[in-house]
């Protein structure tokens, strides 16, 4: 069996951290999703993989390489313009022989489920409910037969969505190759689908361990998922009067320095300086080459690599990129005063608790304020006792 997974996208809606990276390199636990994508579809059996890649193609061919160091077989194709996703399957078509799995590369998907779409047998696709459905394509079924399949609807008549993963023969690529342009410019692969669905030839396959990776906010809940059973490892060193509690892992060339307090889940990556005297709450990650220093507290958070908190900082539900700097008493909210839903740009995150989205590079000064649900573009530059909310163009000075 092989599988196509669908890589070329930037993600704009995660913008500012795709600035730099495609969405799929974005990390959970600490490792980009694609490689949890990678590592599921090989557990699920395959191991023949195309990666159909486009925006910052780089980026991923120099993590995954030829894929044998995760125990695969990987090549891949490039969609040079993100014209839909119809048009990125279309360049698979010389490298598919027989059936094939095709997913997208932003989401989070189990072994197991894998495994029961392949089961399946062609045509089929994977479908799981959503608490929000409006955002997706939603699906309504006759028996296990695809009936409907109406793109994000205002009024969705259900709950069950297209979760993004296929089973297809060959014979879908002539279905492709007649598919034209949607009202948004692009060759969009649901239109295809609907071609399968008039002949009733698309059977539906539940899945349950789908997660959308479609927004910032998203990556704090699929990571506090990826996080949910990992074992404890300590590979860095652990000072006397250091206090780790459940399960925490960290990594090689790290020191957590006395006085400091993590509480699991939670990975700290290679050569990081914890602490003294930090404390590092449940579902966070921290990439390699961080500091999270004296007195600062990050909760719930993901933290790209090069990233420094050194000293008297509160980071809590947090999304924050590469190289960044927080000057001393720097601090993020990240809870409402009326404790209601926090949004983004006029769009709800579903969490009554969410700080920032900030992107890479970015600087702050000696005690500055970031309220809830602002973004901050890369670059940008915080002058010291500024208070910050709302949108932060990329590069911008802020005194």
């Amino acid at each position: 069996m092989q599988c196509v997974i669908l890589a070329a996208g930037e993600g704009k809606r995660m913008r500012p951290l795709t600035s730099t990276r495609p969405k799929v390199m974005l990390p959970l636990g600490n490792r980009p999703m694609l490689e949890h994508l990678v590592a599921a579809a090989r557990d699920a059996g395959i191991t023949d993989i195309l990666l159909v890649v486009g925006y910052r193609e780089e980026e991923v061919r120099r993590f995954f390489g030829d894929g044998s160091s995760f125990g695969v077989k990987i090549e891949y194709a490039v969609q040079r313009q993100q014209k839909g996703t119809a048009d990125a399957l279309a360049t698979a078509e010389e490298w598919v022989r027989g059936d094939f799995i095709l997913m997208n590369g932003d989401m989070v998907l189990s072994s197991g489920d894998i495994r029961s779409i392949v089961d399946a047998g062609p045509a089929c696709m994977g479908v799981a409910p959503s608490d929000h459905p409006e955002d997706y394509g939603v699906v309504q079924l006759e028996g296990d037969t695809v009936s409907v399949l109406r793109e994000k609807s205002r009024e969705p008549a259900g709950n069950l969505v297209n979760a993004g993963i296929y089973h297809f023969g060959e014979d879908i690529f002539p279905i492709i190759g007649e598919v034209g342009l949607s009202p948004r410019g692009e060759r969009e692969l649901t239109d295809a689908l609907s071609v399968l669905i008039a002949n009733k030839a698309l059977r539906a396959v539940r899945v349950s361990s789908w997660l959308d990776v479609g927004f910032p906010w998203d990556l704090l809940s699929a990571n506090e998922k990826m996080m949910e059973n990992i074992p404890p490892a300590i590979a860095g060193t652990v000072e006397d009067g250091a206090v780790l509690k459940g399960a925490v892992q960290v990594g090689q060339g790290s020191v957590v320095r006395a006085g400091s307090y993590i509480e699991g889940p939670c990975i700290i990556g290679k050569d990081c300086r914890i602490g003294p005297h930090a404390y590092i709450r449940g579902a966070t990650t921290v990439g390699d080459g961080c500091h999270i220093g004296h007195a600062t507290e990050v909760k719930n958070s993901i933290i790209l690599p090069g990233t420094n908190l050194p000293h008297f900082n509160y980071l809590g539900d947090s999304v924050v990129g590469s190289g960044c700097n927080f000057g001393a008493g720097t601090k993020v909210a990240n809870l409402r005063h009326d404790r209601a839903v926090v949004h983004v740009g006029g769009h709800p995150t579903m969490r009554k608790k969410f700080g920032a989205i900030i992107g890479d590079g970015a600087m702050f000064g000696i005690n500055c304020s970031v309220n809830v649900g602002s973004v901050i573009g890369g670059g940008a530059a915080i002058g010291p006792h500024c208070l910050v909310e709302g949108y932060i163009a990329p590069g911008t000075k802020v005194r």
